[in-house]
């Protein structure tokens, strides 16, 4: 018989200063399993995060009715924890060098014995794990080397080490190619299947696992529907929980061409790379690459969970040094001759899921967009009234001005995605490298970016290096398709 698992009583939230989700009830029974849905800022990750013991509630009551209900019992898997242990990870370097381990860095093996009972040996749980995952090739590799689509895999092998009674996953797809997801919806209905409840937080419809029997949706800082799986997803109430007006691509404040660096010609070669190799240990990521971007391209790269996506874009921008161990030319320049990581991202802006990892000031998001002119982490310059005006436009454009002044660490994942898109884009850069742009964002959102997307690709000479594994977003401007494999044959 079902009874009363954890129930959420007329409850309000806290997220640094702002109260959120007034007089919330949720009654979670034994057996049940929950997807959260709803648009980007609506909650969702304050929500599960009050049930894990995250997120403070100022007003009612938790009530955890069964003893496996407690904290202590719950794992939780979300961005904020990526961004924790990574931060964690950096913060130490200082301490490392003073004691005379500067070459010591937290590796994945680290991070799983984490929640290993003694500290120091890994259950005997974990060993399937590593297999099922496909990630005992990663067990010493640094967490800072790490993609997106690996990190997400490990965060969650660290949660089902305990053997948790409720698992919350927020967005655990996200970064995953399509066999890697397969792989997780097998391990979360196999862990289901037990003694242990799932609550999910997601983006995509179709990621909602087979497992999940009730479904909670958030609008507008309040639950606006919430039942059965069924009852919920076939309710007219859907169409409207993401529906919004939004902004036509005609008002996209973008010139006709780049801003810095000048304009390329089209026999101008932007990128290239000759036999271009990266290994961490004995692990290959990138095996004798060639690839040339011209001035007159667009591309789309794809590839599974480490191939070196992510990788490729790092040698690019500068955050890797073995670009320097290798042959690579941008903008007719070989890496390593002069020039320095300034010059290099005067012409070049960057969206990925590490760098908002790591852009971590409290500065207002106005002026989180303005410092995209000056690349910087933080704003330390002050910008002109050209500068302001155009930061201004591209606020309006993503239809966030009354968030404008908000700190930036107040925003959703996906909100600060957005955020952070419009920073890369207001200079207008000669090449504009998106890693997983629309990670994190609801279908509306999504759809903005990829009209963006296709706006700037086909209407200016900003050229695209595009990264996704979701190959039906690939947006028609793309113009060729670079397509990597894990060396080895695929086999790590």
């Amino acid at each position: 018989m079902k009874q009363k698992f954890i129930s959420l009583e007329s409850v309000t939230l806290r997220v640094r200063d702002k109260f959120i989700l007034p007089d919330t009830d949720w009654v979670i029974q034994t057996g049940q399993n929950w997807a959260v849905l709803g648009p980007n800022g609506a909650g969702k990750s304050s929500l599960v995060g009050a049930l894990a013991g995250t997120v403070p509630v100022v007003k009612g009551k938790i009530v955890r009715h069964l003893p496996q209900a407690l904290s202590t019992d719950i794992s939780y898997v979300s961005f904020d924890l990526e961004q924790h242990l990574i931060a964690r990870d950096r913060h130490q370097d200082e301490a490392r060098y003073f004691s005379g381990q500067v070459d010591r860095i937290d590796t994945t093996r680290d991070i799983l014995l984490m929640n290993s009972p003694d500290g120091r040996e890994a259950p005997t749980e974990i060993d399937g794990l590593l297999d099922a995952l496909n990630i005992r090739h990663l067990l010493d590799r640094g967490i800072r080397y790490l993609s997106t689509g690996e990190m997400r895999k490990i965060l969650i092998a660290r949660a089902l080490i305990k053997s948790p009674s409720l698992l919350i996953l927020d967005e655990p797809f996200a970064g995953l190619d399509t066999d890697s997801k397969r792989q997780l919806k097998n391990i979360i209905n196999t862990v289901t299947a037990d003694d242990c409840q799932l609550v999910l937080v997601a983006h995509r419809f179709e990621e909602i696992t087979p497992n999940i029997s009730h479904v909670m949706c958030l609008k507008e800082n309040a639950v606006y529907l919430q039942g059965p799986r069924l009852e919920v997803l076939n309710s007219e109430k859907m169409t409207d929980l993401y529906g919004r007006e939004r902004p036509p691509a005609a008002k996209f404040p973008l010139g006709n061409k780049p801003l810095a660096g000048g304009e390329a010609q089209s026999s101008d070669v932007l990128v290239k790379m000759r036999n271009t190799t990266v290994k961490y240990g004995d692990q290959l990521v990138i095996d004798k690459l060639n690839w040339t971007i011209n001035a007159d391209e667009n591309w789309a790269v794809l590839g599974p969970n480490g191939s070196g996506k992510s990788t490729l874009l790092n040698l690019i921008i500068g955050d890797n040094q073995q670009a320097y161990a290798n042959e690579i030319y941008l903008f007719g320049r070989r890496k390593g001759s002069g020039e320095s990581l300034w010059d290099i991202r005067q012409k070049i802006a960057y969206v990925s899921s590490h760098f908002q990892i790591h852009y971590r000031k409290k500065i207002s998001a106005f002026d989180v967009i303005l410092s995209g002119f000056f690349d910087s982490v933080g704003l330390y310059r002050r910008a002109t009234r050209e500068q302001r005006h155009i930061a201004e436009k591209w606020i309006e454009t993503l239809a966030i001005s009354d968030k404008a002044e908000r700190f930036f660490d107040q925003f959703s994942y996906g909100e600060k995605r957005l955020i952070l898109i419009a920073r890369a884009m207001v200079k207008s850069p000669v090449l504009l490298m998106l890693d997983e742009p629309c990670q994190g964002l609801d279908k509306e959102n999504r759809e903005l970016v990829l009209e963006l997307i296709e706006y700037v690709g086909s209407r200016t000479h900003t050229r695209l290096v595009y990264v996704t594994h979701h190959q039906d977003e690939i947006p028609p401007c793309i113009t060729h398709i670079l397509r990597l494999q894990t060396p080895n044959g695929g086999k790590p």
